[in-house]
């Protein structure tokens, strides 16, 4: 599965800001402003962004409705992505900055943080629906975990998140139960 560079990004943010609400370990790592631009180290957004509580409290507002995008299939995630493009009055434009290529921003620069995010959340989650590749946004099939992913694996088969250590984990507990029944 290839997405342009942006797409990419954007899925990633997103799955490690869906992953900040509480998991399988209880704890929500996205509580304080200190959080969010720790967070924003990991997670860049260019334009002018405001951390403080008005905007920590808009980010952790966001996370509910990316994370539904998890519980849905193709065809479920088309009105929640229509939804947050109407919510975030989406109007795409291509920029160019830093780095970075031309690419689509669908928000002003000035938007407040929370709805770039929504936005682009969604102008990324279009990418996936369109290329018929919505069965690879996956939750971890690990029996303690919640965490989500986007499996990017050219054949499809990754069955872990990335957060919690999950797939070496969970072929330690096949391991041993394979050599408690040999020696049983």
């Amino acid at each position: 599965m290839v997405f342009i560079h942006d797409t990419k990004r954007t899925l990633m943010m997103v799955v490690d800001l869906v992953n900040t609400l509480p998991g399988f370990d209880g704890t929500d790592t996205l509580e304080t402003v200190s959080d969010l631009d720790a967070f924003l180290v990991q997670n860049p957004y260019s334009g002018p962004v405001r951390t403080d509580a008005a905007a920590l409290a808009a980010v952790r507002e966001v996370r509910g409705r990316l994370a539904a995008l998890w519980r849905v299939d193709r065809a479920g995630a088309v009105p929640l992505v229509n939804s947050m493009l109407a919510d975030g009055e989406a109007l795409p434009r291509l920029v160019i900055h830093d780095e970075y290529d031309w690419h689509i921003h669908a928000t002003s620069d000035e938007s407040p943080l929370a709805t770039r995010m929504l936005v682009e959340a969604a102008m990324a989650f279009v990418d996936v629906i369109r290329a018929d590749e919505y069965d690879r946004v996956r939750l971890c099939a690990a029996d303690d975990c919640e965490g989500a992913y986007i499996d990017y694996s050219k054949n499809g088969s990754k069955r872990y998140c990335d957060s919690g250590n999950c797939g070496n984990r969970m072929n330690v507990n096949a391991y041993r139960a394979r050599k408690a029944r040999e020696s049983a």
